[in-house]
C-alpha cells in the first residue's frame, strides 16, 4: 500500500472547529451507530475485531489538543477497550485537559454500539467503520462458515486519503452571502436533563415507504421532511404558526465532490415551510420541500456554502485571534444561530454488506445527542429504523410522526427500549467542590454578620472575604483543571502571584508579593512539573509546552528585579537564572521537540 505513514498531529477540518468549543454536559456533540445481531455479542471476540479495524483506521486513534489559535488532533498510543455498556448513551466523550480517545466501542445483548465525538468524523466515516468492525467480529465469530473478508473501501487508499480535508481541497472565494434568516419557531417544555436522552425508535419497510413518497413524485428524504414538519406543526398554537418549522438536513458532500476523507465532509439545507393559519394540506407541504430540494441540492449551491463557512476560517484577522477569543465567538455564533431551526433530520442511508453476512444481522441504527430534537435515519435491506432523540419530556411529536406514517398505510413497529437501566451518572470530588464553595460563602456571610453586629465601625469583614475568594479560587482552578496536572501548575504559577498582589496593594503595598511570593511560586512551580513529568513518565510531547510556558513565567521576576519593581536581589536572581537554563536546556537539549510543539501550538 501507498502513504501509510500517519501523521503526528493535524489540524481540524471546518466543521470540526466549533465541536470542541460548543460542546458541553447539555450537548455533548457525540452520535451513535449501532448494529444489532442476531445473537447476542461476545466481548472478547468485539475486542479482537476492533483490535484490527484499529489497523485500518489509525485516523481514530487520537486524541484533542489545545493551541494558541486553533484546537488540533494528535496521534495517540492509547489502546481502545471493549466494555459491556452500562451508562446512558451519548454522554460526553470529550473532556477539556483530558487526554482520552473520542470515540468508544461497547456493546449490550445483541447490540455493537459505536459512539464518537462530532469533531472526530462525521456520519459518513462512522459508518465506514462501524461497518468494518462488524465484518471483523463475524469473521472471527464464524470463522468456520467461511465468510469472506471483503474491503468496503478503495484498496490503494492511503492513510493520507482518510485525513484528507474535503473542505479545504474544495474551497473557492465564496460569493456574496444570503439575506438575513427569518426566525424559526422553537419548542419548549420541561428537559430530560443530563444523561437521559429520550430515544423513540420506529421500524419501517423501506419498500413500503419508497412506494408512497413516489406517490407523492419524491425521494423518500422528501416525503419524511415533510411528515416531521407535519408532525412539529401539530404542537403550534395559533399564535405560534406566525413562525415557520424549519429543520436542520445534513448533506453528505462526499457525493457532489469526491473524497475519501474520514474526516467531516458534510454540509446542511435548511427546508422550512410557514403553515398558515386555517386548513393545509400534505401535498402543499410535499410540494413546497421537493422545490427547496431542487434549489439547494446542486453542485454550485452546496459549494457556496461550504466555500462561505470556510471564509470565516480563511479570514486573516480572524485567524491571528486567541483561541479563547474565538470559542466565545463561536458560542456566541451557536447562540444567535439556535433560532434559525426548530429540528433537525439527519438521513445516513443505505448500510450495505456482502449478502454472506445478512443472515447475521437485524438491523442498523442511528441516534445523536441533541438540545432539541432529531429525527435519524439508516437502512439495512427492508429496515429503516427512524430514530428520535430528544432533551424534552414529552414525545407528542414523535407520536404525531409514526401517526401521520400510520395515517399513509405505513406501520411502524414501536422498538422496545434495548438500553441498561438508567443509573444517575456521579462525579467524584463534585460534592466536596460544592461543600467547600457553601463553606467559603458561608464563612464570609458569618463574618460580615459578626462584623455589622460588633463591631461596625470597622471593615474587617472584607479581608474574610477576600480570603475566602482567594481560597475558593485556587481550589477551583485545581478542580477545573485537574484532569492536567502541568496546565493546572503553570494556571496556578499566574494565579497564585496575582492574588498575592493584589493583597499587597490592598494593604499598602510592601513588595512582599513580587519580592518573595512571585519567584518562590515560579520555582516551587518548576520543581512540581519535573516530579509530575518524572513520576507519570509523560512523553516529550505532553511536557513540552508547559516547561516552556513556566521558563518565560519564571523570568518574570529577574525583569522585574531589572525594571526597580522587585528589591530582594537573591530570589529573583536564582528564579530568573534557573528559568534561563530550563529554556536553554530545551533549546539545545530538545530543539527539534521544542519548536515542534511551537508549531503545533501556534498554527493558524
Amino acid at each position: 500500500m501507498f502513504g501509510n505513514k500517519r501523521a503526528h498531529w493535524r489540524k481540524l477540518d471546518n466543521a470540526a472547529k466549533i465541536f470542541p468549543a460548543t460542546s458541553n454536559k447539555k450537548d455533548t456533540r457525540v452520535f451513535r451507530f449501532y448494529c444489532e445481531l442476531k445473537e447476542p455479542v461476545e466481548g472478547k471476540a468485539l475486542q479482537a475485531a476492533l483490535d484490527k479495524t484499529m489497523e485500518k483506521y489509525p485516523v481514530f486513534l487520537s486524541v484533542m489538543r489545545k493551541g494558541l489559535f486553533w484546537y488540533y488532533l494528535e496521534k495517540s498510543e492509547l489502546k481502545p477497550v471493549v466494555k459491556e455498556e452500562s451508562e446512558p448513551p451519548c454522554l460526553n466523550l470529550y473532556i477539556r485537559d483530558r487526554k482520552t480517545l473520542l470515540f468508544q466501542v461497547n456493546y449490550y445483548k445483541t447490540r455493537i454500539n459505536f459512539e464518537v465525538f462530532h469533531a472526530l468524523t462525521d456520519g459518513t466515516g462512522a459508518i465506514q467503520f462501524l461497518k468494518e468492525l462488524v465484518k471483523n467480529y463475524l469473521l472471527i465469530r464464524h470463522e468456520a462458515d467461511g465468510l469472506p473478508d471483503v474491503s468496503f473501501t478503495e484498496e490503494d487508499m492511503t492513510l493520507q486519503d482518510q485525513e484528507s480535508d474535503g473542505f479545504a481541497k474544495y474551497y473557492k472565494k465564496p460569493k456574496k452571502g444570503s439575506g438575513k434568516k427569518v426566525h424559526s419557531f422553537q419548542l419548549s417544555g420541561a428537559r430530560a436533563g443530563y444523561g437521559s436522552l429520550n430515544i423513540t425508535e420506529g421500524l419501517v419497510s423501506c419498500r413500503a415507504l419508497l412506494g408512497k413518497a413516489k406517490e407523492y413524485g419524491v425521494s423518500m428524504t422528501v416525503f419524511l421532511t415533510a411528515v416531521f414538519l407535519c408532525a412539529i406543526h401539530e404542537e403550534m398554537s395559533r399564535r405560534q404558526r406566525k413562525k415557520p418549522v424549519v429543520l436542520m438536513v445534513p448533506v453528505n458532500l462526499r457525493k457532489y465532490f469526491p473524497s475519501s476523507s474520514m474526516l467531516n465532509f458534510f454540509g446542511w439545507i435548511e427546508p422550512g415551510y410557514l403553515f398558515p393559519e386555517e386548513e393545509y394540506s400534505f401535498g402543499d407541504v410535499v410540494e413546497s420541500v421537493k422545490a427547496y430540494f431542487k434549489e439547494e441540492l446542486t453542485k454550485d449551491r452546496l459549494g457556496q456554502r461550504m466555500s462561505s463557512l470556510m471564509s470565516l476560517e480563511q479570514n486573516p484577522l480572524l485567524r491571528i485571534a486567541p483561541l479563547e477569543i474565538k470559542n466565545l465567538g463561536m458560542q456566541l455564533g451557536v447562540q444567535l444561530a439556535k433560532d434559525d431551526v426548530t429540528a433537525i433530520f439527519s438521513n445516513l442511508g443505505v448500510v450495505f454488506l456482502p449478502r454472506e453476512y445478512v443472515p447475521y444481522i437485524r438491523r442498523f441504527g442511528v441516534f445523536t445527542s441533541t438540545p432539541k430534537i432529531e429525527l435519524s435515519m439508516c437502512s439495512f435491506e427492508d429496515d429503516l429504523v427512524l430514530s428520535f432523540a430528544s432533551c424534552f419530556q414529552d414525545q407528542n411529536i414523535e407520536r404525531n410522526f409514526f401517526r401521520i406514517l400510520k395515517g399513509f398505510g405505513l406501520e411502524a413497529e414501536l422498538l422496545e427500549d434495548r438500553f441498561p437501566a438508567k443509573k444517575t451518572p456521579e462525579y467524584k470530588g463534585l460534592r466536596f467542590f460544592q461543600w467547600f464553595s457553601f463553606s467559603c460563602i458561608a464563612a464570609a456571610c458569618a463574618a460580615v454578620m459578626v462584623n455589622l453586629i460588633f463591631t461596625p465601625s470597622l471593615r474587617w469583614s472584607v479581608y474574610v472575604i477576600g480570603g475566602a475568594l482567594s481560597m475558593w479560587l485556587a481550589l477551583a482552578l485545581g478542580f477545573f483543571k485537574r484532569h492536567n496536572l502541568l496546565k493546572n501548575a503553570v494556571w496556578q504559577m499566574l494565579l497564585l502571584p496575582a492574588v498575592c498582589v493584589i493583597w499587597d496593594l490592598c494593604t499598602g503595598w510592601h513588595g512582599w508579593s513580587v519580592d518573595y511570593v512571585l519567584p518562590a511560586v515560579c520555582m516551587l512551580i518548576q520543581l512540581s512539573m519535573l516530579i509530575i513529568t518524572k513520576v507519570q513518565k509523560l512523553p516529550v510531547q505532553e511536557y513540552m509546552i508547559y516547561y516552556i510556558l513556566a521558563g518565560l513565567i519564571g523570568l518574570l521576576p529577574a525583569l522585574l528585579l531589572a525594571l526597580g519593581a522587585a528589591q530582594v536581589v537573591y530570589l529573583s536572581v536564582l528564579c530568573g537564572g534557573i528559568s534561563f537554563l530550563m529554556l536553554t536546556g530545551l533549546l539545545i537539549f530538545k530543539s527539534r521537540d521544542m519548536f515542534t510543539e511551537l508549531y503545533k501550538k501556534l498554527h493558524f
